[in-house]
């Protein structure tokens, strides 16, 4: 049995990976702590564990195996080295931290003490990913020309039953967050993005602030290719209709997921159908139209929503098993190092009002 630690409930994720943990038939959950001691407290009364006032003396305790880290992003870099020095193995919720000088710092302490370490980048290992991943590797849509990835919600607006919005209010700290709107919900199409291009240049950002929080609740980001592909990724808390949206444009086709298809709407109205039942049936659909498919491919688009295969393990569990086995998430490790110096470059981006090249970044 594997004997976690709870490290801060400061995330709004951060029950979500404790419901893994305690449903995880190989781990356990045994203490907790928290740079908030109130809200800590409350938390383990509820689990019935142990907290501890102090984050050293929870590291020393020999009866714990691994941390779960959901702490201000801030705090990331020291959290996380302090845990790999006390032999604890890490799982944490992305970025990993704001700067790629701080992922150097924690990823050398890992990689001398040994422990295992994981980050939550749960779209790499959904099936319509595995399913698009597949299509760009074989070439069906020729050389990449364009990718778009969006993520938007609601939880910066406004309401009469939620003043502040849903989002919690430490969500808009630039000291605590390291950003807003980009370096939270936009790190799923950014490392989408990065997945399907490989890594650019250079990258410009464009922040907005719709709600007058410090940090951008609207955010886009241009990713420049040395050969003339772009990437573009979009992210917000300022919209309450916005799915999931990657669009995938080459010299031979283009692919298109989670964007209500025109057609079909047009389709639906014909057939007295509410817009509720089209989003239901529309959002989750993939479309491809290529030259590579031969001409009946290239007439018209092709639905390919019924090839989507089974996610994959999600990244808790493939930690679990790093464990066990004594593996290392290369992979994982690699996209969440990544994922930072596009986060930063973009920061970067908006403060100097220019591109940012990834070489330009500080080792």
């Amino acid at each position: 049995m594997i004997r976690v630690a709870m490290i801060s409930f400061w995330h709004v994720h951060a029950h979500d990976y404790m419901r893994q943990a305690l449903e995880n038939p190989a781990t356990e959950i045994v203490a907790a702590w928290d740079e908030n001691p109130q809200r800590g407290r409350a938390e383990a009364t509820a689990l019935g564990v142990h907290f501890y006032e102090s984050l050293d003396e929870l590291l020393k305790q020999p009866d714990i195996d691994a941390v779960i880290i959901d702490t201000p992003t801030s705090i990331h870099r020291d959290v996380m080295v302090a845990a790999a020095r006390a032999g604890k193995h890490i799982f944490t919720e992305k970025v990993l931290a704001t700067t790629l000088h701080e992922c150097h710092e924690i990823l050398a302490a890992v990689e001398k003490s040994g422990v295992k370490l994981a980050v939550s980048l749960p779209r790499l290992y959904h099936g319509y990913t595995l399913a698009i991943q597949q299509i760009v590797e074989q070439k069906v849509l020729g050389e990449l020309t364009l990718v778009r990835t969006r993520l938007s919600h609601n939880g910066a607006l406004r309401s009469p039953d939620r003043p502040n919005g849903w989002l919690p209010a430490h969500f808009y700290s630039l000291e605590q967050c390291g950003g807003g709107a980009l370096i939270d919900l936009g790190c799923h199409p950014m490392y989408l993005a990065r997945l399907f291009l490989g890594l650019p240049e250079s990258v410009s950002a464009y922040y907005g602030y719709m709600t007058g929080r410090e940090v951008e609740d609207n955010a886009v980001a241009v990713l420049q290719y040395p050969q003339g592909a772009l990437g573009i990724v979009e992210a917000g808390f300022v919209n309450h209709f916005s799915p999931l949206t990657i669009e995938i444009h080459g010299t031979e086709g283009s692919l298109f997921y989670g964007t209500p298809c025109v057609a079909d709407r047009l389709s639906e109205a014909r057939h007295g159908s509410g817009v509720g039942d089209l989003n239901s049936k529309t959002e989750h659909r993939l479309l491809i139209r290529s030259t590579a498919l031969g001409e009946e491919g290239s007439r018209q688009w092709n639905d390919r929503t019924n090839r989507i295969p089974p996610d994959k393990p999600m990244a808790f569990q493939q930690w679990v098993t790093h464990i066990q086995e004594g593996t290392t998430a290369d992979e994982n490790i690699q996209m969440a190092l990544e994922l930072t110096m596009l986060m930063e470059a973009a920061n970067l981006s908006v403060q100097k009002k220019t591109a940012v090249k990834l070489t330009e970044l500080s080792i």
